[in-house]
Order: C-alpha cells, then structure tokens, then sequence
C-alpha cells in the first residue's frame, strides 16, 4: 500500500476504496503508519469530505480494528442512546434506568467530560460506581440489571480513540463525517438493534446551528440504518444548561430526584421523550405519548428508581445514596451569586457556565486532570424568569478551587433586561 498516493488520492477530491481504507485504519492502529500521515489524511478527509461508501468503509474499520459487544444470546430488546454533549445533560442516568424498568437492555457505554461539557462516568463515580469494566463484566451487569454504565473497553473500537486523541491536537474534530463515524462506530460495536440520538443545538452545544446539527443527525441516522439498526435522532436545545444543576455529584442529585418523580420540567421533558421513541423503537410502544405513560408509570411505581439502586449497588456504587441523595458529596466551599439589576433574565449562556464549572474544579481542559465531583454549580433561575436586584439566582461549590474565575464567567453568562422574554414552550427542536 502506497501510503503517499492514498493521502494525494483523497486530497484531490477522490474516492478511496474499501480496501484502501480498511489497510489504512488497520496499520495505523498497528502502529506501522505514523501519526503525521494519518494527521495528513484527516486533513484530508476534512477538507473534502466523505462519501456515503467511503464514510460506511471507514466507520466499519474502526469497528473491526477491535472487538465487539456480542448480546446476541440476551433475550430482549437492545437500545441505546447517545448524546453530542452539553451543559447539565445528565439524561443517560435518568434514562437508562427508566427505559431498563420498562424491559429494554440499555449497554449504555458512555465517556467522561472535557472542556465546557460534562461527562456521564464521572457524575456516575460521584456516586462511588465503578465504570472502568471489562467485556465479560459489561455483559453480566446488563443482563442482570438491563443496563449497565461503562467506559470505552481498551479493546472497543481502538482505533477511534487513537484517532480521536489525534483530531484533537491536529484541527480535525469539526469534521461532520469523521464526528459520525466516530460517534456510531463505537455504539455498532455495543451489538444493539436500535439507537436514539440526542443532538444538542445551541451555544452549549458542539453543533451551533440548526443546519449542523441537522446534518449530524441524517448522517448519523444513515450510518446506522446501512447497518441494518433502527435509529431516530432528535435536536434539543442546549442555549442555556439542562435543568438546574451543573457539575457531578449535583446534577447526579437531580438524576435521581427526577427518578423519584421530582426535578425540573425541562429535564424531564427530554428524558421522557428519548425514552419513549427508546421505547417504539424496541416495539414496546406504538408512539410517543404512549411511551411517555409506560415511562410515567414507572416512575410513579418505584420500579425506575429500583433499577438505579440496582445498577449503582451492581456496579460497587452508595445504594443507599438513590434512597438519600444529599449523601452525595457536595463542594466544602459555596458561594451565593446575586443578581445585580431588575428585570426578565435573557440569556443564561452554556457555553460560559460549562467554562465556569471547569474553573470550579467540576471538569477538565485535558484528559488526565482530575475531576471534583462536589464541584458544580446549582442555578435558581432560569431563562424568562422575573428577578430583583439581590435575587440569589445561583449557587457554586468547590472544594479544591478558588471563585474569582467562576464567578466572572457566570457574570458574563447572563443577560437581564427589562422587558419580559419570550422562551420556547419545548426543547425538542425536530425530529430525524
């Protein structure tokens, strides 16, 4: 293989063939093609983009550079969900339990936060679970429990993450194709039969603009679908954090507050709708408002909050935390944060006050630093609210950080004015 020639070849603008991919992905993984060429061929692919065989050929190579979830001797449907990442999006948890009461097996692989964006196993290990399993523990756990929360095996999809960590450093992440593949070749790899996307649009949100989003989601969607999988995808906004908590331990509180039928309306509008179409996709519900009862009942009966007392307890985590959340560490240092004028509040910016949550100690600018997972922040006030001057519309915990940056960067996040705000009735944008 001509490794030059391959690199010319998609920076002209031509096709690469199955087989040129797959050799490709499968020395690079070996290690027998170096860092820059691959670097020279994301650019490549970023700049020309990817056609439907060649983005089908690539996300199987990733799949294949490892191994894969088999559930095939697990009798039940198997649904997952993914989420693009935003700011206090701890639907997974919520979820997975939820839709797992309702008889569907959720491997719910997930990853941890960087940057402005939270990640679904740390706010898991503020609850003392361990994520880090192996194969055979990920499949015994699921059929146990219906679900399971783990990260990425060393040996699912191995060539995404080194691949991954490259777009990193390399400028390459915006990159529509190699998103999606990305994304779908480490959920192919789960073994499931069917997936719902939550793609997050909005300042918060990896994907800014509706028309991205949208794209990211058809592409997604088609992925799957050629592999035979039933998929929807859903846009969501992410202007402003979902629900009220940001960071770890807090926004696993909430997790469970909404399990036990409390927590904001907001939050709970986007668990049950990804619940439900989880739930028509496995044929267990005809449509969506069908789901959203079933998914209703099961919170009112327990069964819900069972299977998180369940999983936790399953995977080495504080049981007794699902019954009593306020055992779940909370920043030693707090600080209330006022209002400084009257009037409607505008603008409440994700972006900034994921910035502001990682300035408490709550994420990460670069994968090996350690999370605080008391730290977060807890908003009392939400977008078209009325406040006064001296309204507490936020609280901040840290234990390890200081609150000049946070707080600056909160400040900067919001906007009042002094006519009332319109705010959408829903944050479901559209369905693909």
């Amino acid at each position: 293989m001509n490794v030059p020639l391959i690199i010319i070849k998609k920076r002209d603008g031509g096709s690469l063939t199955s087989d040129e991919i797959s050799k490709f992905i499968e020395r690079y993984t070996k290690g027998q093609i170096p860092d820059y060429q691959m670097a020279s061929l994301l650019m490549a692919i970023f700049f020309k983009g990817m056609t439907d065989y060649e983005l089908d050929s690539w996300t199987e190579a990733m799949i294949r550079s490892g191994k894969t979830l088999y559930l095939g001797d697990i009798n039940g449907p198997k649904i997952d969900k993914h989420s693009t990442g935003g700011v206090g999006d701890k639907v997974s948890l919520s979820l997975a339990p939820l839709v797992a009461a309702c008889g569907i097996f959720v491997p719910m692989i997930s990853g941890r936060g960087l940057g402005h964006t939270g990640g679904t196993l740390d706010k898991l290990e503020s609850l003392g679970m361990n994520v880090n399993l192996d194969t055979e523990s990920i499949k015994r756990i699921l059929k146990e429990n219906n679900l399971v929360f783990a990260g990425q095996t060393e040996d699912l999809c191995p060539a995404d993450r080194k691949i991954y960590a490259l777009r990193d450093v390399t400028g390459t992440v915006d990159s529509i194709p190699l998103i999606a593949s990305s994304i779908m070749s480490k959920k192919l790899a789960e073994g499931i039969e069917g997936l719902v996307l939550d793609v997050k649009v909005g300042k918060g949100a990896f994907m800014k603009d509706r028309k991205s989003a949208s794209l990211l989601a058809m592409t997604m969607k088609k992925i799957g679908e050629r592999r035979g999988i039933k998929v929807k995808a859903i846009l969501t906004a992410m202007d402003e954090p979902l629900g009220n908590a940001c960071g770890g331990s807090v926004e696993a509180i909430e997790a469970i507050e909404m399990l036990h039928g409390r927590g904001p309306e907001d939050y709970r509008e986007v668990v049950l709708h990804l619940s439900a179409w989880m739930l028509v996709l496995a044929g267990i519900c005809k449509n969506v408002a069908e789901g959203k009862k079933l998914c209703d009942d099961k919170i009112r009966s327990g069964e819900a909050i069972e299977k998180m007392r369940g999983v936790v307890i399953a995977q080495g985590g504080d049981g007794d935390a699902v019954d009593n959340p306020s055992k779940l560490p909370v920043g030693k240092k707090s600080k209330i944060i006022t209002a400084t004028s009257s009037g409607y509040l505008k603008e409440l910016d994700a972006y900034k006050i994921g910035l502001a949550c990682v300035a408490l100690g709550a994420g990460r600018l670069k994968a090996e630093d350690k999370v605080d997972h008391g730290a977060g922040i807890i908003l009392k006030a939400k977008v078209g609210d009325r406040i006064s001057k001296g309204d507490e519309i936020a609280v901040m915990y840290t234990s390890t950080h200081d609150f000049d940056e946070a707080e600056n960067l909160f400040h900067e996040s919001i906007q009042i004015v002094e006519t009332p705000v319109y705010k959408p009735k829903s944050l479901i944008l559209e369905e693909v």
